[in-house]
């Protein structure tokens, strides 16, 4: 099953508060991206942009412009579980 995003706050350091339509949320990393993903240094360079994060249409991934998303699935899977 697909899981899909119910909403996603912007926190410090480059960090994503993910509450998924399940019930559970995450705390995600982009840092890690960031340094490991050529695509998506430009979130460090242009600070602006990573406050603009969306959730895609189908709910199902977030991004920031078309060429930086993260799926649902990653971000549940690597995020940090918050109770």
């Amino acid at each position: 099953m697909i899981p899909r995003i119910d909403t996603v706050e912007v926190k410090n350091d480059f960090n994503l508060l993910i509450r998924f339509k399940s019930g559970e949320t995450v705390l995600y990393d982009v840092g890690d991206d960031i340094n490991s993903i050529e695509e998506f240094s430009v979130l460090k360079t242009e600070p602006h942009l990573f406050d603009h994060v969306q959730v895609d249409e189908s709910r199902t991934s977030v991004f920031w412009n078309d060429r930086i998303d993260l799926p649902g699935d990653t971000l549940l899977e690597y995020g940090q579980r918050v109770n």
